[in-house]
């Protein structure tokens, strides 16, 4: 049981969202009588956001859920470094261009999340890019660099490490960590945020901009981590063998992503209807105490819930819809993934490997081949065994299309046009 009294972090707490909290008797006490404003930065390294940033963007939904203001951070800025943390080599630097393409894929994704000003509500979408470009290099190292020591930030895990496996860590990383606690106080003046959110790894980082805060305006500011989500069997969230499983629909379709979901293992169920949806906690508990073969429904619940937030309630009952057709009753759904070829092709005939890999069931023709092997390639629900078998015309079924299935649970329609 929690013992906040505070919606907030009641609510946080009661969901498995909370790692560590600075001065929590504190900011309960502040929750409790006004309206906290806090926020969460997100680097624009990708068009889309993934998996792996669902736990804080569910962090600043139930913020907001609870009375309080949420500022989703676009690091527009901070991107131009890239941070350090949980990292064995330098990012990738991306230019102007790519950050504010990226910037743009992600934005969307928070409006499904969060009510923002422009649509009634109080959430604030803010981009570090707006005060860290414009930023003097010899006013900055003098203002701000002072207060940070060097022998502090190399204690820092996310320097530490680096350091200790012997991988370069550069000097503009080096100062992800003043820029990021830079932020925490410009945030602080321009819009009285006093509490930063992130995963556990962010800690050292979110503390800096604490001390920044209290060093220069005096100003009492929180910290709040949530814990680093692995699946049960220790692998990491959000990958999967085909990659990562992106938030855009153009990325990984409402199907694909529900069946992510539907693949959860048993053991982490419960906690994931927990983080991953908004579902009341009585109707998680309920869920959670079903056994054997019934975990399977509320697999089926986890994953239309959490596909219902990200792609909307029409998309996910249609994914539901179409595992059930596939799955359950053998048929063909409607909403399987489908790549098109021509009739042309079709006539020719085409290769087994190359066309498993082009829909995206197998990263290589390897990879297919050793499917084959282990009797895990199917053509309209027959098993492959020749690694030479062409897919030609006499394949295509009444229904105009060629099923591909990598084993029970991953399938794509062929459609000749």
């Amino acid at each position: 049981m929690s013992a906040y009294k505070s919606d907030f972090l009641n609510v946080l707490a009661s969901r498995g969202f909370i790692h560590q909290v600075s001065e929590p008797e504190a900011l309960d006490a502040l929750a409790r009588t006004s309206k906290v404003t806090g926020y969460i930065g997100f680097d624009c390294t990708a068009s889309s956001l993934h998996v792996g940033s669902l736990l804080p963007i569910m962090m600043l939904h139930w913020m907001q859920q609870t009375g309080h203001r949420p500022i989703a951070l676009m690091g527009g800025g901070t991107t131009r470094v890239g941070d350090p943390s949980g990292k064995d080599e330098s990012r990738k630097l991306l230019t102007d261009d790519m950050i504010a393409a990226n910037l743009k894929g992600i934005r969307a994704v928070f409006a499904k999340f969060l009510k923002f000003e422009e649509a009634g509500g109080n959430a604030v979408m803010a981009n570090n890019a707006d005060w860290l470009n414009a930023l003097n290099y010899i006013d900055f190292l003098r203002d701000i660099g002072r207060y940070f020591s060097i022998n502090r930030m190399l204690a820092f895990d996310s320097v530490k490490l680096r350091l200790e496996r012997q991988q370069e860590l550069s000097f503009l990383e080096f100062n992800y960590m003043i820029l990021q606690a830079y932020d925490f106080v410009e945030l602080y003046r321009r819009h009285g945020c006093v509490l930063q959110l992130g995963g556990s790894d962010q800690w050292g980082n979110i503390v800096n901009g604490i001390d920044l805060g209290r060093r220069l305006h005096n100003a009492q500011l929180f910290a709040l981590t949530a814990p680093l989500i692995t699946t049960s069997s220790g692998a990491k969230m959000g990958k999967t063998a085909a990659g990562a499983v992106w938030l855009n629909a153009d990325l990984v379709s409402p199907y694909d992503y529900w069946q992510y979901w539907r693949n959860t293992e048993d053991a982490d169920v419960a906690r994931f209807l927990k983080l991953f949806t908004v579902l009341p906690l009585d109707e998680v508990n309920r869920l959670a105490g079903l056994k054997d073969a019934e975990i399977n429904e509320a697999k089926k619940v986890l994953a239309t819930e959490a596909t219902a937030l990200v792609h909307g309630r029409a998309a996910a009952d249609e994914a539901a819809a179409t595992a059930r057709t596939t799955f359950e009753e053998g048929g063909l759904g409607a909403g399987l993934p489908t790549i098109e070829v021509s009739r042309g092709e079709l006539k020719t005939g085409l290769s087994v490997l190359a066309t498993f890999v082009k829909a995206g069931l197998a990263a290589s023709n390897g990879e297919v081949r050793r499917a084959i092997a282990n009797n895990a390639i199917l053509i309209n629900d027959e098993r492959v065994t020749d690694e030479k078998r062409m897919i030609g015309e006499a394949d295509v079924t009444a229904d105009g299309v060629v099923k591909l299935s990598l084993g029970r649970k991953r399938h794509v329609l062929l459609k000749p046009i």
